[in-house]
């Protein structure tokens, strides 16, 4: 049978935990250092989409769930206990009668290093226990482990009794273990994917107890050895939502495409329903103006097709970004029975390779891009709507075309925001494993960590798999190359064979990359690539131009190159902005003013701005190797950010 057919076939549109959901299974805490169990009981993995109750009126909104009667936020403030060392965590917190009105509060979402547990720890090379503790995966520390255990009641609304309840928790660093109601719901980890749980059949009416708990490291912390901040806690936001619990949406994948010389396009969409039911697909433009219609019903195995074409659409690009909403309205295919609308949106484009260029709809494209950590330097991993905002604007102003979400898939809402305002996006899978090395022989070449690497692709596409935003996708970051990025490469082909795929330590002559995407090759380099004829991927650096201190100076030299040689189509400059974190270690604010020698210092301390040397005097910390960014902490300009507008510029 054909490899990618039998890997299609196995892995399904979805992937579930490892458990099936109505499987009644107690944890056995050895799940946090098994990489083998990376799930229990955690809900299949689906494309970022929230159902909305078929009565309330989409049309003109931005499609807040938050105002939806199918959600219920879990942010805000939670009973918090944290322990230094895992052996001192609380064993029995989720009981419903447990006491915890000594325990203090905690935001969700909230990052505890920056609120006062523990300290900030940043690792370029190397894991985050670095110098303290020998590597031995799948064995991860127990000492300087921290944990934090989170209890909180919630009320279920009335109107909520009958439907499936779905719970969903924004990035959890590093893994989470969930009760509700005293019982065990499930675990998860994989910590930049929003991991979500049926908590249907845990609930009550009412008020309902909800408790977790999070482990600074786990066994998937040996793929998540990125050159960032080390932080822990809850990044993204949390929530329930209710939906039918019989008739429903499960999943949908939209593949736009553009024929005919570009000219028209075409919409295929592959839906997962549940329960008899059929979906009318509703196409408008950006004006509310019908652009197409279908309707299809699903097989008993719950699949359906739809096909789409539109001739002449606004066509979507990083410099015309024109979106069109779809509209999914489930019903039940006897009766007609409203269920459920899903609303989408939707980019006609086409990327390809063709005579080692990259194009987009049909023109070859030079990426300017960026990499960009998701860092603010007061909420660290926790990045607001408006900061995430802000930084596309100042891309914008910058001439970037392009980001690559180093190195794991990002909060959604940046995927929304990037579909909204225009870039490029490399999206890429949580996988790094730099401390073991590239060498043949480094154990994450090793089938003991190819589960991890193949579901951590399969998160990465299984989410943000309709996004026109999207063009490429990567494998991951800074691993030794092997087999198992092969198969991860297979399997993508198997689900997407409307983007390229790339690796860069697949390197020159490695089968996983469509892009030759080195680091830091030097112009010379790039220039004897392009010369040479017998290299026919396009050359696009993951990473260039490293942006610290005073640099930038030679990007003149590759963008001569880029312009020149059609095969050389630009890069991601390292990085965006500086990972800098505020700290007043040194304010008083019960001191008066005039109590400082000057007046200055006091203002100084206020804004100071903090790297890994501040923290760490020693292992772990690589110092200040993370503030390398176009721009500052607090966004203003670095003075390279100048060059790369005017080298990026048209």
């Amino acid at each position: 049978m054909d490899k990618l057919f039998l890997t299609a076939l196995l892995m399904g549109m979805s992937v579930s935990g490892i458990h099936a959901q109505n499987a009644t299974i107690e944890p056995t805490f050895t799940e946090w250092h098994d990489l083998q169990v990376n799930a229990v009981n955690r809900f299949a993995t689906h494309t970022d989409f929230f159902a909305f109750a078929p009565n309330e009126n989409l049309r003109g909104t931005k499609y807040d769930m938050k105002k939806s009667a199918n959600y219920l936020s879990l942010d805000g403030d939670w009973k918090f206990n944290w322990v230094e060392n895992a052996d001192q965590r609380p064993t029995d917190f989720f009981r419903t009668d447990f006491d915890d009105s000594q325990w203090k509060t905690f935001p969700v979402p909230g990052i505890w290093e920056v609120n006062g547990y523990g300290d900030p720890v940043y690792v370029n090379i190397g894991f985050a226990w670095r110098g303290n503790f020998k590597n031995n995966p799948p064995e991860v520390p127990i000492k300087e482990n921290h944990v934090g255990s989170y209890r909180r009641t919630i009320r279920i609304p009335d109107n909520w009794d009958g439907k499936q309840v779905i719970a969903h928790f924004g990035s959890v660093t590093s893994c989470v273990y969930l009760w509700v109601n005293g019982k065990f719901v499930g675990y998860s980890e994989d910590s930049k994917i929003g991991p979500e749980f049926d908590v249907t059949k845990y609930l009550k009416k009412g008020d309902n107890q909800i408790a977790f708990q999070v482990f600074r490291w786990s066994d998937g912390s040996y793929c998540e050895d990125q050159d960032f901040w080390r932080l822990s806690g809850v990044a993204r936001e949390s929530y329930l939502y209710a939906r039918d619990a019989k008739q429903h949406l499960k999943d949908i994948r939209v593949t736009p495409d553009l024929v005919n010389d570009y000219k028209d396009g075409t919409l295929s969409v592959n839906l997962q329903l549940a329960g008899g039911t059929k979906a009318f697909l509703v196409l408008e433009d950006a004006d509310n103006n019908l652009a197409a219609k279908t309707v299809v019903t699903a097989d008993k195995a719950g699949q359906a097709k739809a096909f789409m074409e539109l001739r002449n659409p606004k066509k979507w690009t990083a410099e015309t970004p024109y979106l069109y909403n779809l509209y999914v309205n489930v019903e039940d295919a006897k009766t007609g029975k409203a269920i459920e609308t899903i609303p989408l949106k939707v980019g006609f484009r086409k990327v390809e390779i063709k005579n080692s260029q990259v194009l987009v709809n049909g023109q070859p494209v030079l990426f300017k891009g960026a990499n960009r950590h998701e860092m603010d330097p007061d909420g660290g991993y926790v990045v607001t709507r408006e900061r995430m905002i802000q930084d596309i604007k100042l891309m914008k102003r910058l001439n970037v075309n392009a980001v690559r979400t180093c190195h794991y898939p990002d909060d959604p809402i940046w995927y929304d925001l990037c579909d909204e305002y225009g870039l490029y996006v490399v999206a890429e899978a949580n996988q790094e494993s730099h401390g073991f090395g590239y060498n043949k022989d480094a154990v994450s070449g090793s089938p003991l960590f190819a589960k991890q690497i193949m579901e951590r692709n399969q998160h990465n596409v299984g989410t943000k798999f309709n996004h026109p935003s999207v063009i490429f996708w990567s494998l991951g970051n800074e691993t030794c190359y092997s087999k198992n990025f092969d198969d991860a490469y297979d399997w993508i082909k198997s689900q997407d064979q409307s983007r390229p795929v790339q690796y860069e330590r697949a390197e020159l002559n490695g089968y996983a990359t469509d892009i030759f995407c080195p680091m830091y090759y030097s112009p010379k380099a790039c220039e004897d690539y392009s010369k040479n004829a017998q290299y026919t991927r396009p050359l696009i650096q993951c990473e260039y131009n490293h942006t610290m201190g005073n640099s930038g100076g030679n990007l003149k030299e590759y963008w001569d190159l880029v312009r020149k040689y059609p095969k050389f189509q630009g890069g991601f400059d390292w990085d965006f902005v500086d990972q800098g974190l505020h700290r007043n270690p040194k304010f008083d604010a019960s001191r008066r003013l005039e109590d400082y020698e000057h007046a200055a210092d006091a203002v100084d301390v206020k804004t100071e701005y903090t790297y890994g040397g501040d923290y760490n005097k020693t292992d772990p910390s690589d110092n200040n190797f993370n503030c390398n960014g176009m721009i500052g902490p607090d966004r203003q300009l670095n003075p390279h950010a100048y060059e790369v507008a005017y080298e990026y510029q048209n």
